[in-house]
């Protein structure tokens, strides 16, 4: 068995994941502990950056959120979005078209046993949420965001 067919078998197996997007690749990568993300993010931000959680649908603010702007990271403020590439999916999560290039890294989650694109941001590994093939054109992309993973920065009036 190779070493890529063991992979395939152990992430169809929920114990291992697959990765386009190899961890802390960038020179400017965030590496801190547990302890120290624990004292820079709430207790939510916590959950979905570092562990991977899910916030309830519809409870984000930046749902409604319309002004100009960037969608940072909350765990490092990389951009990761511009407001023209969000758009309102109807699934309670703040939605986008497209990433800014360079500012998420892939990988298949098979949490819910059929596999998903996950992804994370590419500074920090932050999770933000996953990407799915329904979404409008031009991309065909939905960038499903967990909000509390995010930062709103306007630009402009």
């Amino acid at each position: 068995m190779t070493r890529r067919q063991l992979l395939s078998a152990l992430a169809a197996l929920g114990i291992a994941r697959t990765s386009t997007a190899a961890a802390g690749a960038r020179p400017d990568a965030i590496r801190i502990s547990e302890a120290e993300w624990r004292k820079r993010l709430t207790p939510d931000q916590f959950d979905v950056l570092r562990r991977e959680g899910t916030e309830p649908p519809f409870s984000s603010p930046l749902n409604g959120e319309k002004r100009r702007g960037l969608y940072r990271c909350a765990g490092c403020e990389l951009a990761l979005f511009a407001s023209e590439a969000k758009y309102d999916s109807g699934t309670g999560w703040p939605s986008f078209t497209a990433a800014l290039p360079d500012a998420v890294g892939t990988r298949t989650d098979y949490k819910l046993i059929f596999p998903r694109t996950e992804y994370h941001c590419a500074r920090c590994g932050g999770h933000q949420g996953h990407v799915f093939d329904d979404g409008p054109r031009p991309t065909g992309k939905r960038y499903c965001n967990n909000g509390v993973a995010l930062k709103f920065e306007s630009q402009g009036a």
